[in-house]
Order: structure tokens, then sequence, then C-alpha cells
């Protein structure tokens, strides 16, 4: 947590940390996740001496944004997250395919 937060955003902090772990996340990836959560809304809030364009300018928030930006840009997911995704269905020969390989596969399933 940044110095000088407020207990609200604390207890912000704490609780998208354990919801985070709870969903599987590291703990080192759940403080991410959490730090940059909390820092984003004290940005939206006017909270910080400094925030980035995007912080302050979304017309929504992190949660209503539904993951917009989370790398389904022109192109798709990557192919880590094409991997990611039928690994965790289970794909067999997935090692050896290319991204639209494991995309086709993917739709199959």
């Amino acid at each position: 947590m940044p110095r000088g937060s407020s207990p609200k955003r604390e207890r912000q902090y704490e609780h998208i940390k354990e919801s985070a772990e709870s969903r599987g996340e590291s703990e080192k990836r759940a403080k991410e996740i959490a730090a940059r959560t909390v820092n984003k809304e004290r940005a939206r809030s006017g909270e910080s001496k400094s925030a980035s364009r995007t912080s302050t300018q979304d017309s929504k928030s992190a949660p209503q944004r539904g993951g917009e930006r989370s790398g389904k840009g022109s192109q798709g997911p990557t192919y880590d997250q094409l991997y990611e995704e039928a690994k965790r269905r289970g794909v067999d020969g997935r090692s050896s395919m290319n991204k639209s390989q494991l995309q086709q596969a993917l739709d199959k399933k």
C-alpha cells in the first residue's frame, strides 16, 4: 500500500488481494493486482498527486470494463494466452501448434 493511504483504501487493497488469492493468483500477483486497482481508484477520485490519462479519463472503472483491454486487440489473444487456455482444456498436441492452430483447436472444443 502507498504511504499516506486512507483506511478505506487499505481495506480495499486487502479485500482485492484476498479475492485474487482465492481465485488462485500467487501472493505476488495478488499484491500487484490490488495495488494497481487501488492506485487507479485513487487517481480517479483525485486522491493521488499524479495520474495517467487512462486512469482519469476512462469512461468506466476497471470492474465495469470487464477485461476490454485484456489482450483482445485487433489480433485477438496472444499465443501464450491461447496456449494456456488449450492447456486448461486439455488440448492434445498443443506444444507443436502455432497460434492459428491453437485457435482452431480451441474453437472445436
